[in-house]
């Protein structure tokens, strides 16, 4: 049989560590994060990982699980996903999923789509065009694609052209074949959405920001810059990142980078909704206060 999951979905800011951590000591559970930038090491503060304090009290799976040089994608996240449940449900604790990216939690629950191989040859010459005109390129043939990744995101740009240039084919086109909608999951899996007020999730956001930076967000980045983890590499283009590297290499100034931050998440945070929302499945609440625990307990204990 397959192990239960509980799945904590929403976007930055709004409550999903706060409410995973509830639920799994309430429960007895263990969390697994699904989210593509705390499986890096030393990336702590500006991912909103959870503390160390925090995992004293909750089991806490695929955290610091890769350098910052190191790729990791979703099949190999899924791989690694896999592992920890089978092992948590082997103990017979609870299994809590936290997702902050998307695509991990889709990939989780359904597979990834079969697109083609890799074409090491068109990669090379795909990646001589430069992000610009590939930006360009994929605004123009895959607009779909093009607005779901980010825009300094180059590696996974280059796949979206690959798939495109191999099969003739728009990404988007394949992915939408692969859909939730009807597609049977892989495990049997009840999701919880957290999607506070526009104008409040943008405070925590901003606040959040301010958090980080009074953390020590900053030397965190200069801890990275020392041991040679900067840009173009992936994990430091992610937000919060990219803009206190701008600042430490002079490129923008203190104030402005940290505005930088907060601008981008509160982006970052439209496109999570925009995201989760088309998933009927997602049982919605404003704040992690509004979720019925003891509901939610009693799924999980198969009751």
């Amino acid at each position: 049989m397959s192990p239960r999951l509980v799945v904590i979905v929403g976007p930055t800011g709004a409550g999903k560590t706060r409410l995973s951590l509830a639920l799994a000591e309430k429960t007895g559970g263990e969390v697994i994060s699904c989210d593509s930038q705390q499986v890096y090491l030393g990336m702590d503060i500006g991912t909103g990982k959870a503390t160390a304090a925090e995992r004293a009290r909750v089991a806490h799976h695929l955290l610091d699980v890769v350098e910052p040089d190191q790729d990791m994608t979703a099949a190999r996240f899924i791989a690694m996903a896999d592992a920890a449940i089978a092992e948590i449900a082997e103990r017979g604790k609870p299994i809590i999923v936290v997702g902050g990216t998307g695509l991990y939690v889709r990939a989780l629950l359904l597979g990834l789509f079969e697109g083609p191989p890799a074409s090491p040859e068109l990669r090379t010459e795909l990646a001589a065009l430069g992000l610009a005109a590939l930006r360009e390129e994929l605004e123009r043939v895959d607009p779909a694609a093009a607005a779901k990744i980010e825009k300094n995101d180059e590696k996974r740009t280059i796949r979206a052209l690959e798939v495109f240039r191999l099969t003739g084919e728009p990404m988007s086109a394949h992915q939408a074949r692969h859909d939730h909608r009807t597609l049977p999951r892989r495990y049997d899996a009840r999701l919880i959405g957290l999607a506070p007020e526009r104008e409040d999730l943008y405070k925590a956001i901003d606040a959040r920001v301010d958090e980080m930076i009074a953390a020590g967000f900053e030397a965190e980045v200069a801890a990275l810059r020392a041991r040679g983890f900067r840009p173009p590499l992936r994990s430091q283009q992610a937000i919060g990142y990219a803009e206190l590297h701008a600042v430490a290499a002079g490129e923008v100034d203190r104030a402005r980078g940290i505005e930088l931050i907060k601008r981008n998440s509160r982006h970052y945070a439209r496109r999570q909704l925009s995201w989760y929302r088309s998933d009927a499945t997602i049982h919605w609440a404003p704040n992690p206060g509004a979720v019925d625990l003891d509901d939610v307990g009693r799924y999980l204990a198969g009751l």
